[in-house]
């Protein structure tokens, strides 16, 4: 259809692309019946172009169907159906319409309101459509934008939870509605601003004088409170009646806001555990942040690796907990830390280190170490068993052998609901005297250890002075006196007030020590407490019962001797808690800067004195040295199997020639033929095989393998290596060689093939036998020198060197030069004498010398003898061996019809091939096996070593070494306080 309107020329022609509604105007007459077939008559289409104006291939399918006048033009069929697919339709001539003739043209009718309403319902249509395909584009563009969005229910966290909460369980629509309501009974209640001012005043009233120890003022704070409250407030009227009550009232009225302050603040305790637990349930999705309390504990834990003997230029504040043995040191940290987490014993020293104790608020009580992940859980008592035991066995094992205490601190980490954030270091009890059992400078030790906690000139000294004892017994308190003699950092703390009570007859003595008139010692505030009945079953809930119930019913608080503030561990700890983080405010920038002034001091004099190279601490430098000394172990296995072989075999003969010559060779040669030769021979190496070789061949290859290892190291000492590493490079070889040791399942197949070796005889060619013989002379020949040798000492210089050196022979080299002299007469006598003198012979020897004036004892005869006789037997026996180089052929006739006999040219064969039989086996096993074996005992040493802090700081020394490691604890401590200032000016 496309093909038959489209035309060359440019006609008012429209072809519908999807509607068949769209209008197609021709010309007044129609193409032809096929187009016009083509075209139903619902599409409204006029035909108005002329004939002429058709595009070819219409005009083509019009002349096959049209009755044409001209028979001799033949229509375009091939041009139909190579370009369309009309050609394939059935076409039909159409039917002419009834009434028409068969040529006639159709009516013209005007149905234009018909032709309008069906426009309008087109278009409604059109509308309709577009509507809902533009809905679902804009549904699928949506989705598509939603998809592309990040999944935010990770961040469901950031939410807090009562939020969600909230919104499952209020109607805000009813919440809505009840507005009105809310505000009428707002409206009636009290004000609620009015009342928390109160209440903090209140808290102020009764805590102000804690830490000036003066009276409290605030009469109309009161009468604010009372009014609030609902009491009668007290008129101006009653002013002089109120000022004539007696001080028991006072004190009754002060007991009961005192009351009414803890029952507050016990809820809001409650409230904020609540809080606290809500929290933790996120704790695990977000990264938790250090509290200031713990960055705090940090900066300290660093300071006390820093220096074990606490450097003086660390003056960062802590609460130096100080007192006399059994004085309840130990009871009011416990108090405070609300837990008994401390061992416990009656009369003994149980604090035997200092122990750093950092608490902090959270929502689960929780002790945990420094150096530990374990956690204990305080409110169970298994845990709280376990945790005073594990502190128990630190304190024994710092303590060093032949000592008492130790100055190595235990830092311990302690939370929970209610505790106030501080850092309080526990010291050992003072004594006045050294027992049976402790060291004797126990006392003085404790001492030092004080006062090296107490002069830093901001540590709070919380002095703790036993209340049952007479105050003249305190020595704490002169101490103290010494270091804070203005006691401007100084919290005096009275313990076991109940039994002071009891016992004293005067309770107003109790009085002078609270208002600091009794001892020489000045204090920022005095608090008297009570740390329980003495049982060390009783729980911290049940002392602080006993403690309350103890101070609203002693009459020191009813008299007016002790005020409401001053009483009670609760007190003390707000008091200890306000003064250290005081304290800590006013100094902690202050140290910053002392510690940034050495840091820069360190970094000077790194860059002058060690410009090239790395700032390296000792695990650092240990760790270059550990690849250095692994790389050392890994290049044995470079080394050849010819140089393996080579070294072990001349080893192993040097450990064996002298069994051999001496205790095979040459009792075999005294035989008197070959037979005999050949059987001594087999039977003694088979006893020295048995018994002897393979254990000599393990020495041997043992020894060589610790001398290749020590040669590599030296090698590569010399390549640039620092020599601070040759201390420790020592101790390893050292240590690595004495852990190692051979494997000895290989002896038995060493023996095995060792006797194999020595069995065999058969030399199979003219080489092998002079490599024997070759073997045979230089063995000889070095036995030889090393005999002349030998004699050469025996009988001294002889006369050429005498005479060039101005020497002379010692009495004992001339008895041995004579004897000498005669044995060598017996020789040339006798050239085939044995090995050994006869009786007669050393008699004979003996009385010739004596003719000579010359004394000799027997003993010295034999001795020298047998170094003469070796000489002429080794003699002898290099002659045999020139006649022997040409006896291969006699060998090959098993000496038949000859008369020369060469057996120990074949002895030698074997001992020859033996040596290298085992040198290769020794080198196999040493590459393959004992190598590696070596190279595991090198890293276990090694990774002992590092994990061996004292050892490395044995090995690893030198002003670089410390420079290095005190420019990396100075750079830590200086980040961590500037961390610690930043968090605690955004806490401000």
């Amino acid at each position: 259809m496309k093909a038959c309107l489209k035309s060359d020329f440019e006609t008012d022609l429209c072809l519908p692309a999807v509607d068949n509604s769209t209008m197609l105007r021709v010309g007044d007459k129609a193409a032809c019946m096929a187009c016009r077939n083509l075209v139903s008559t619902n599409m409204g289409v006029r035909f108005r172009v002329p004939l002429q104006k058709l595009h070819p291939l219409s005009r083509a399918i019009h002349h096959r169907y049209s009755g044409n006048g001209n028979p001799q033009r033949p229509p375009h069929r091939t041009a139909a159906r190579y370009f369309t697919s009309l050609s394939r339709l059935p076409m039909r001539p159409p039917k002419p319409p009834p009434g028409s003739g068969g040529r006639g043209h159709q009516q013209k009718r005007n149905f234009w309101v018909a032709s309008l309403a069906a426009r309008l319902l087109k278009l409604r249509y059109i509308l309709l459509g577009s509507a809902v395909g533009g809905g679902y584009t804009a549904k699928k563009t949506y989705e598509e934008w939603k998809d592309s969005l990040p999944d935010f229910s990770e961040y469901n966290w950031v939410i807090p939870d009562f939020v969600w909460e909230l919104s499952e369980q209020i109607d805000l629509d009813k919440l809505a509605k009840a507005l009105p309501e809310i505000e009428e009974i707002a409206k009636l209640l009290p004000d609620l601003d009015k009342i928390g001012e109160n209440f903090t005043f209140l808290k102020s009233l009764l805590s102000s004088g804690v830490s000036l120890g003066s009276e409290v003022k605030g009469a109309s704070g009161l009468h604010l409170l009372l009014e609030t409250t609902g009491d009668p407030p007290l008129k101006a009227t009653d002013s002089s009646a109120a000022a004539s009550q007696d001080g028991s009232d006072k004190q009754y009225k002060k007991l009961k806001y005192q009351r009414m302050l803890e029952r507050l603040e016990k809820e809001n305790k409650e409230l904020r555990k609540v809080v606290l637990q809500k929290d933790d349930k996120g704790i695990h999705q977000r990264k938790v942040k250090k509290s200031l309390i713990d960055l705090y504990s940090e900066v300290l834990d660093i300071l006390s690796d820093y220096d074990a003997n606490y450097n003086t230029q660390d003056h960062l504040p802590r609460v130096v907990v100080v007192g006399d043995q059994s004085a309840g040191k130990t009871s009011v940290l416990e108090m405070i830390a609300q837990a008994r987490i401390f061992p416990r014993g009656s009369g003994e020293m149980m604090t035997r280190s200092p122990v750093k104790v950092t608490l902090s608020e959270g929502p689960h009580h929780v002790a945990m170490f420094k150096d530990s992940g374990r956690e204990f859980d305080l409110t169970k008592e298994e845990d709280l068993a376990a945790l005073r035991h594990e502190i128990e066995l630190r304190m024994r094992k710092s303590v060093k052998a032949g000592q008492t205490v130790s100055c190595e601190t235990i830092s311990l980490s302690v939370k929970g609901p209610g505790i106030q954030r501080m850092v309080l270091v526990d010291l050992p009890g003072v004594i006045s005297t050294v027992t049976a059992g402790m060291a004797s400078d126990t006392k003085d030790t404790i001492f030092s250890i004080s006062r090296a906690y107490m002069q830093n000139p901001n540590a709070i000294i919380l002095c703790i002075q036993d209340g049952s004892v007479d105050a003249e017994r305190s020595i704490v308190t002169d101490l103290v006196s010494q270091m804070d003699p203005q006691g401007k950092r100084t919290i005096f703390v009275l313990t076991k007030v109940d039994l002071a009570e009891k016992n004293l007859a005067s309770p107003n003595r109790i009085q002078q020590i609270v208002e600091g008139k009794l001892f020489p010692m000045k204090a920022l505030g005095y608090f008297a407490v009570v740390t329980g009945k003495g049982s060390s079953g009783e729980s911290i809930d049940s002392i602080k019962d006993y403690e309350e119930d103890f101070f609203q019913n002693s009459r020191l608080l009813k008299d007016g001797m002790l005020k409401a503030h001053q009483v009670t561990t609760k007190n003390l700890s707000l008091a200890v808690s306000d003064c250290f983080w005081k304290m800590v405010r006013e100094s902690v920038e202050q140290q910053a800067d002392v510690f940034k002034a050495s840091r820069f001091n360190l970094e000077t004099e790194w860059k002058n004195n060690y410009p090239r190279l790395r700032e390296l601490d000792r695990n650092e430098l240990f760790e270059k040295a550990k690849n250095e000394i692994l790389d050392e172990v890994i290049s044995l296995s470079q080394v050849t199997p010819q140089h393996w072989e080579a070294i072990l075999q001349k080893k192993l003969w040097e450990r064996v020639s002298t069994h051999v010559i001496e205790n095979i060779y040459l009792p075999a040669a005294q035989t008197m033929d070959s037979g005999t030769f050949n059987t001594t021979v087999d039977i003694k190496l088979k006893q020295w095989t048995d018994k002897q070789l393979p254990y000599k061949a393990l020495e041997v290859a043992w020894e060589t393998l610790q001398e290749e290892f020590a040669r590599f190291m030296a090698e590569y000492k010399g390549k640039d290596q620092d020599d601070i590493f040759d201390k420790l490079k020592e101790a390893v070889k050292d240590e690595s060689i004495k852990r190692h040791k051979w494997n000895e399942r290989a002896m038995d197949s060493l023996r095995v093939i060792q006797h194999n070796a020595l069995e065999d005889r058969s030399i199979t060619d003219k080489p092998q036998w002079d490599a024997a013989i070759q073997f045979m002379e230089e063995t000889l020949q070095s036995r030889l020198k090393d005999t002349d040798s030998v004699i050469r000492d025996m009988v001294g210089p002889g006369w050429r060197q005498r005479w060039l050196n101005w020497t002379n022979r010692t009495p004992d080299q001339h008895i041995r030069n004579e004897t000498k002299n005669e044995l060598e007469r017996l020789l040339k006598l006798h050239d085939e004498h044995t090995a050994y003198l006869a009786n007669d012979e050393v008699t004979t020897v003996r009385k010739n010398l004596e003719a000579r004036s010359v004394e000799v004892d027997p003993v010295l005869i034999k001795d020298t003898w047998h170094q003469l006789y070796r000489r002429h037997f080794l003699q002898k026996a290099l002659s045999h061996c020139n006649l022997c180089k040409r006896g291969f052929y006699y060998y090959q006739r098993h000496f038949v019809d000859s008369e020369l006999e060469c057996n120990d040219v074949v002895l030698f064969w074997r001992i020859q091939r033996m040596l290298v039989i085992t040198g290769n086996t020794l080198r196999q096993q040493l590459t393959n096996t004992e190598v590696r074996r070596l190279e595991k005992n090198v890293k276990e040493v090694l990774d002992d070593f590092g994990e061996d802090q004292e050892r490395k700081t044995h090995l690893i020394t030198g002003r670089r070494v410390q420079l290095a490691e005190d420019l990396k604890k100075v750079r830590e401590i200086q980040e961590k306080l500037e961390a610690f200032i930043e968090a605690l000016h955004k806490e401000k």
